[in-house]
C-alpha cells in the first residue's frame, strides 16, 4: 500500500467521520467533499453512483411514508402496544421482538420513536429497570433492516450480487437473516433480563425519587397510542401495504421454484424476465398511489412525516458514501485484491470484521453494503458466505450517536438508559455486540446449509 493510497484512504475515512458527527444529510454531503478531493485533487476516475438501489429505496420509502400519512402506521403501533401492555412482565423479550418486526414490515427502524416511550412507561409501571427492554429494543429496531425485503441493505445485497453472477432474491436473503437475527435478539434479551440493579435496589434511582418534582416527572406521565382514533381508511392502507409485500414475496417464491410469471423481454444476451428490482419499484409506487386514492392519505403529510424524511436522508447518505467509496476502491482494486487476497482466501468470514468496522463509521447498513460488497466479490468471496455475514453490517451502535439510540436515552425518564461517562460504556453496547455476533454466526451456518441444498 503506497503513501498516496494511505493518504487518500484517510481522506475517505475523515469525510465519513466528519459527516457522522454532523449527522442527517451531512453524511452524504460531506462525502461529496471527499469525492471532490479525490477526483479534482488526485485525478481519480469517478466511481458509479448506486442508482438502481436508490430508486428502490425511494419507491419503498414513498410507500411507507404514505402509509404513515394515512394513519395506518398508528394502527400498527397500537396493535404492538396492546401486545406489550397485555404481558408487561415479559417486556424485555417482547419489546425487541415488537420493534424488530415493525422494522421488517416497514423497512425503516425509525418507527421506534413512537413505540419507545410506551416501552419505558410499561417497564416503569411494572417496576422493571427500563434500561433492560429499552437498550435491546433500540438495537432490534436496527437489526430488522437486514431482514426486511424492502430495506436498502437487502435490496442492495440482491442487486449487487446479481451484478456479480450470484442470483439471490430478497426472499432468499431474509430466509437467512430473519431466523439468525431472531436468535441474536433473544440472546441479547436474555443477557439483558437481569441487567443492572432492580429499581428498588438502585441507590441512584431511589435518590431521584426523594425529590417530589423528579418523582412526578418519572411516574407522572403515561405514554400511549391507544387513545388515537383509527379510521377505516387507515386500516385499509395497512391491508394495501401488506398486500404489496405479499405480491413481492409471491414473485420471489415463484422465481425460486423456476415458475417465473413475470414479463420476458428480448435483450442482447437473449430473453430476460423483468428484474425483481423493477418489480419492487413498480409494486411499491403503485401501492402508494392506491393508498392516496382509496385511503385518503395526503401526499403533503407523507412528505412531512418522519418515515419519508428519514428515508430521503438515507438516500442522500447512500448516494454520497457509496460514490466516494466506489471511487476509491475502483481505482485501487488490483492493490486491494493483492493485499487482502491471502487473508480472505484462508478465512473468508473475516470480511465480516471489515463490514462491522466500516459500519461503525457509516450510520447506514445499506451504505455499507453498497460500499463494501463489490470489493468483497472482487476478492473472490463466494456469495453464500457474504450472505452469511450480512448481519455484521450493523455496527453503528458502537459509538452511540445514532438518532434512535439518543432518542431512547431521552425517552427513559428513569435515567437508567445512558450514554456513559466514557462514551463506549453505554446501554446499547452489550446487547448490540451479543446480537450482532450471535446473528452473524447463526446466519453463516444457515447460509451454509441452504447453499449445500441449493436453495441459496
Amino acid at each position: 500500500m503506497t503513501i498516496t493510497m494511505i493518504v487518500q484512504l484517510l481522506i475517505v475515512l475523515l469525510a465519513l467521520w466528519v459527516g457522522s458527527r454532523y449527522g442527517s444529510l451531512a453524511l452524504g454531503a460531506i462525502s461529496g467533499i471527499g469525492l471532490a478531493i479525490l477526483v479534482f485533487g488526485w485525478g481519480l476516475k469517478p466511481g458509479t453512483p448506486p442508482t438502481d438501489v436508490i430508486y428502490i429505496i425511494i419507491a419503498a420509502v414513498t410507500c411507507a411514508g404514505v402509509l404513515q400519512a394515512s394513519g395506518g402506521m398508528d394502527w400498527m403501533i397500537q396493535v404492538a402496544e396492546k401486545l406489550l401492555r397485555k404481558h408487561p412482565d415479559r417486556i424485555t423479550f417482547l419489546a425487541p421482538l415488537t420493534t424488530f418486526f415493525l422494522t421488517v414490515l416497514v423497512g425503516t427502524g425509525h418507527v421506534v420513536y413512537t413505540l419507545m416511550p410506551i416501552i419505558c412507561d410499561i417497564a416503569l409501571k411494572k417496576g422493571i429497570r427500563p434500561e433492560r427492554p429499552c437498550g435491546v429494543a433500540s438495537i432490534a429496531s436496527q437489526v430488522g433492516i437486514t431482514c426486511s425485503p424492502i430495506a436498502a441493505a437487502v435490496v442492495a445485497f440482491s442487486a449487487i450480487s446479481a451484478q456479480n453472477n450470484y442470483e439471490v432474491s430478497n426472499l432468499q436473503i431474509i430466509m437467512v437473516t430473519i431466523p439468525a437475527c431472531l436468535c441474536g435478539l433473544i440472546a441479547a434479551a436474555a443477557a439483558s433480563y437481569k441487567r443492572g440493579k432492580d429499581l428498588d435496589k438502585d441507590p441512584v434511582f431511589q435518590k431521584k425519587l426523594e425529590d417530589p418534582a423528579q418523582r412526578d416527572y418519572i411516574y407522572g406521565g403515561s405514554a400511549t397510542t391507544l387513545d388515537k382514533k383509527i379510521t377505516p381508511e387507515a386500516k385499509r392502507a395497512v391491508y394495501v401495504f401488506l398486500a404489496a409485500l405479499g405480491i413481492i414475496v409471491m414473485f420471489s417464491l415463484l422465481q425460486m421454484f423456476d415458475h417465473n410469471i413475470l414479463p420476458v423481454y428480448e435483450t442482447e444476451k437473449g430473453p430476460k424476465p423483468l428484474a425483481m428490482n423493477l418489480v419492487i419499484q413498480i409494486i411499491m409506487i403503485s401501492a402508494a398511489a392506491l393508498m392516496i386514492i382509496f385511503c385518503k392519505a395526503k401526499p403533503k403529510k407523507a412528505v412531512g412525516g418522519a418515515v419519508w424524511q428519514s428515508g430521503m436522508v438515507a438516500v442522500v447518505a447512500i448516494y454520497g458514501i457509496a460514490w466516494l467509496a466506489d471511487t476509491y476502491f475502483s481505482n485501487y482494486m488490483p492493490e486491494m485484491q493483492a493485499m487482502l487476497k491471502d487473508l480472505v482466501s484462508a478465512h473468508p468470514w473475516t470480511i465480516a470484521i471489515a463490514f462491522f468496522l466500516v459500519s461503525v463509521l457509516i450510520n447506514s447498513q445499506g451504505a455499507v453494503v453498497v460500499a463494501m460488497l463489490p470489493l468483497a466479490y472482487s476478492l473472490g468471496i463466494e456469495g453464500w458466505i457474504l450472505l452469511g455475514v450480512l448481519p455484521s453490517v450493523y455496527g453503528y451502535f458502537f459509538i452511540p450517536n445514532y438518532p434512535s439510540d439518543i432518542a431512547t436515552v431521552n425517552f427513559d425518564r428513569s435515567g437508567t438508559t445512558v450514554i456513559g461517562k466514557y462514551l463506549l460504556n453505554h446501554s446499547f453496547m452489550m446487547p448490540g455486540l451479543i446480537s450482532v455476533i450471535t446473528s452473524t454466526i447463526v446466519a453463516y451456518g444457515i447460509s451454509y446449509l441452504l447453499h449445500s441444498t441449493g436453495i441459496v
